[in-house]
């Protein structure tokens, strides 16, 4: 652990936290030095098994005589079969600290990626869902990349971290070799941008869809479009992009690939009349209900649950809705797509992240799953001044409440920052955002009794709202209070 100090509302505090660690290894390759590869200090030799398999120097385990990796002196001294070509042209690439190729290929037609597999949307997802589960360095020290190769049913095969986006494929290139696993059409999901050096690897393995959270180069699909495989950005919250080869998608319906440039093909139901676009409304569904006793949110209401109530409400407001919960299988009969934590353990704060990171749109609004009086007028007026760059937070006779607000993408590196500083509270973050209060009066106009902010905490409030249910008085429910981080 290192000992770091934050900035903070005038302040510096003293922390232990943990630093992602930079390994330099040199190979050698035939007695010849070949490359210093700069990467995460663990599995190095499916790191260099990886990485000279990608270069086009082996294509299975028998090309190696040797491969010993002395992480004392950070050598890994190799032997293989073939020799090396006499003169090589390094080519510096857009990897992380800058990656290192030999032979950047171009996609052909003709590899086995392009050989027509179908992809079911769902089995992306739970691929995507499954890297996002594994990914513990970047919760804890938020400076790695991952990434993952699953097969068509979204089932993981392979995984890899390491501080180098490009160096996470060299890792399953090598791990697939050494246990002589054929990559021939299964899916790559990466949590970083996918580019032109990355398709060319791809292709090379074979893989059949390549799939990002965030957005590929210009060159990148166009690579994908040549070789045959279906690429992917945006991959999150229910929703993704598609940049070629849509038609390999199996079950969806409708759409056209259009040149990169251009808007591409996006998979999500269209806005309703009166849906308000640009926001993604989100249920926070992930506190321990400790003085219920029991999840709150599957408790009965209205006909079914309490967060069916909730859902139900936000779907006629926004065209999606996400539910963050660490336990998505409680929530199946949800039709909506179920978010984890991406730092687990931290809170209502870590809630709000996840839904941010995970939103298709630049702004959300975030309510607690236990709210029973959500007024959908004062939802829309804070939507409708969403403003991706800032929160916009109601502030009621108790003060203000951050579990029932709009918060915008901008808003994520200062939420990271708190997070990893160990900062559960939401509001520790508003002194590095840009923060605009929704005052009394302007709720006032649409809530006159700030019901919205109320919520159910332990079973006497829930056996209030019910008697208050039959009574027909659900406005004037004494004891409950109003919404508090989980």
């Amino acid at each position: 652990m290192n000992t770091l100090y934050t900035y903070s509302n005038g302040r510096l505090e003293e922390k232990r936290v943990a630093i992602v660690r930079e390994f330099p290894l040199v190979l050698r390759v035939n007695d010849r030095e070949l490359a210093t590869l700069i990467a995460s200090p663990h599995d190095l030799r499916y790191l260099v098994a990886g990485f000279l398999r990608l270069q086009g120097f082996v294509a299975s385990v028998d090309d190696f005589d040797l491969l010993a990796v002395c992480e004392e002196f950070g050598i890994a001294n190799v032997r293989i079969r073939g020799e090396l070509p006499e003169r090589l042209r390094p080519i510096l690439t857009s990897g992380c600290g800058t990656g290192i190729t030999f032979a950047l290929p171009q996609p052909a037609a003709a590899v086995p990626g392009g050989s027509g597999e179908r992809f079911a949307p769902a089995a992306l997802f739970r691929l995507m869902d499954e890297l996002a589960g594994r990914a513990e360095n970047y919760r804890s020290h938020g400076g790695s990349h991952s990434a993952a190769v699953g097969d068509a049913d979204g089932a993981l095969l392979f995984y890899a971290e390491d501080l180098g986006r490009h160096n996470t494929l060299d890792r399953i290139a090598g791990e697939a070799l050494f246990k002589r696993v054929d990559l021939a059409g299964k899916m790559l999901v990466t949590s970083g941008r996918v580019s032109t050096e990355m398709v060319a690897k791809a292709a090379r393995l074979g893989i059949g869809l390549i799939a990002s959270r965030t957005s590929p180069t210009d060159l990148a699909a166009a690579g994908c479009e040549q070789a045959g495989i279906v690429l992917v950005g945006y991959l999150r919250g229910g929703k993704f992009t598609v940049y070629s080869h849509h038609e390999r998608l199996a079950g969806v319906a409708g759409g056209e690939t259009v040149p990169f440039g251009r808007p591409p093909v996006e998979l999500s139901r269209r806005a309703a009349a009166g849906q308000i676009p640009g926001v993604t409304g989100v249920i926070l569904a992930g506190g321990e209900s400790s003085r219920m006793g029991s999840n709150k949110a599957l408790l009965p209401y209205r006909g079914g649950r309490f967060i069916e109530a909730i859902y139900r409400q936000l779907a006629e407001i926004f065209t999606e809705v996400l539910i963050v919960t660490n336990t998505p299988e409680q929530y199946d009969f949800l039709p909506c797509a179920k978010v984890a934590d991406v730092y687990p353990g931290m809170g209502a704060l870590a809630g709000i992240h996840a839904g941010l990171f995970h939103s298709a749109n630049p702004a959300i609004f975030a309510v607690a799953c236990d709210m029973p009086y959500l007024n959908s007028a004062l939802i829309r007026q804070l939507a409708s001044q969403a403003d991706p760059g800032c929160v916009l937070i109601p502030e009621s006779p108790h003060g203000l409440e951050p579990l029932h607000a709009v918060y915008g993408k901008g808003c994520l590196a200062a939420i990271e920052t708190t997070l990893l500083a160990g900062e559960r509270r939401i509001v520790s973050f508003f002194g590095r955002a840009n923060v605009n209060r929704f005052n009394r009066e302007q709720i006032a106009a649409l809530d006159p009794g700030f019901d919205s902010f109320r919520n159910i905490n332990t079973p006497a409030d829930y056996y209030q709202l019910r008697e208050g249910e039959r009574s027909d008085r659900e406005s004037d429910l004494p004891g409950l209070d109003r919404a508090c981080p989980r």
